[in-house]
């Protein structure tokens, strides 16, 4: 006899639901599912949402049972590769950087790889040096809020955007002095710039792994489209191609 049961009609037919977050945290989005449904059919249903063409650079991505992330199989069912989690969680990312982003065809595009760095900024990923990554802030808030006005922005206004993983009020400060530097710098040229300047980074598209070298000392792993990189801080010592 044989040892698979065969599935009922009912059970193929049953309805399960997936949260979908988006980069900027603004409210999931809810889709509904079958046992048999692919992951391609879900990733679709979200980059209609986003009004998305250039699909290739993104994906969802969820955590299993042991806190491992995967990126969810567009050739698999959805149901299998979530089976077993309280909760069907996934997050939409950027899932292979551009190598040039200001050669993407569609500023959404730009967009959202805009707010992919923001987060890679904020949760330490992409790490820089103090000065650059002050840079980097004050293009976030001139983006987010334009020219700095003394009457609109009181003492301590930068406090209210996270973006750096360790943002004291000394850096905030410096990131207060740069934004006043950025004025007449309309959004769309401080997410361009953003850009360029990120992409120039060596952790650019690097999600950091901490491993330890020969003599015990802390360094970090990381996977680009340049090859595999390790890094002291912010600074790439080796490049394997």
């Amino acid at each position: 006899m044989s040892v698979f049961r065969k599935r009922s009609k009912s059970d193929a037919q049953t309805e399960y639901t997936a949260s979908i977050r988006f980069l900027d945290d603004t409210e999931s989005m809810q889709l509904t599912f079958k046992k048999d449904t692919l992951g391609q059919w879900l990733f679709d249903r979200v980059c209609e949402k986003l009004n998305l063409v250039e699909k290739d650079y993104f994906g969802l991505r969820y955590v299993d049972a042991d806190n491992q992330r995967h990126w969810l199989d567009p050739l698999k069912p959805v149901f299998k590769q979530l089976k077993g989690l309280s909760k069907m969680v996934l997050c939409f990312r950027v899932k292979f950087y551009p190598e040039d982003p200001m050669k993407l065809h569609e500023e959404i595009t730009r967009y959202y790889l805009f707010l992919q760095l923001r987060r890679d900024l904020h949760h330490g990923r992409l790490l820089c040096p103090q000065d650059e990554s002050i840079l980097l802030a004050a293009y976030i808030i001139q983006s987010e809020v334009g020219d700095y006005d003394p009457q609109d922005h009181a003492l301590g206004y930068v406090s209210e955007f996270k973006m750096l993983p360790k943002q004291t009020p000394k850096l905030e400060e410096k990131i207060m002095e740069a934004h006043k530097s950025l004025a007449g710098v309309v959004p769309s040229e401080c997410e361009a710039d953003f850009l360029k300047k990120a992409a120039n980074m060596d952790t650019y598209g690097v999600d950091p792994h901490q491993v330890k070298d020969q003599r015990g000392e802390p360094l970090y792993l990381g996977v680009t489209h340049l090859g595999i990189m390790t890094f002291r801080g912010s600074r790439r010592t080796q490049l394997f191609k």
